[in-house]
């Protein structure tokens, strides 16, 4: 049985209407359209969270520790990355790299050497009092 047509389209309209939407439909489904993905940023930032937790599990640092360096970066996935990374260690049987950043000092100052008259006019300034 044939469906009966619209009066006011020919037969061969009627027949490519189907095929051009299908056309259409699989031409479509291969674009990317702007604003229908996800934003790039996004997923720029969830890798860095991640990246940050992995490098201070390799630098020996705590959570707590990492948290406080990096309080912009999301808690979840820096604890994500800090466990994807301890695992690694721990199946590799990795040791961890001691942070330098964190062990370094400000460089001592050289106090200038007092002479024996200074020190003896200190202490006889102190006492008077």
């Amino acid at each position: 049985m044939l469906q009966p047509r619209h009066p006011s389209l020919p037969r061969k309209a009627t027949l490519a209407l189907p095929f051009t939407l299908l056309a259409a439909t699989l031409v479509l489904a291969g674009c990317d359209i702007p604003g229908i993905g996800p934003d790039p940023r996004i997923a720029q930032r969830e890798a860095e969270a991640k990246a940050i937790g992995g490098a201070c599990r390799h630098a020996l640092r705590g959570l707590e520790d990492c948290f406080t360096l990096n309080p912009k970066a999301p808690k979840a996935l820096v604890f994500a990355g800090w466990k994807d990374m301890d695992s690694y260690m721990r199946e590799h049987k990795l040791e961890g790299a001691p942070s330098v950043l964190t062990q370094l000092q400000p460089p001592a100052k050289a106090k200038p050497a007092r002479s024996d008259d200074d020190s003896r006019s200190e202490r006889g300034s102190g006492s008077s009092s």
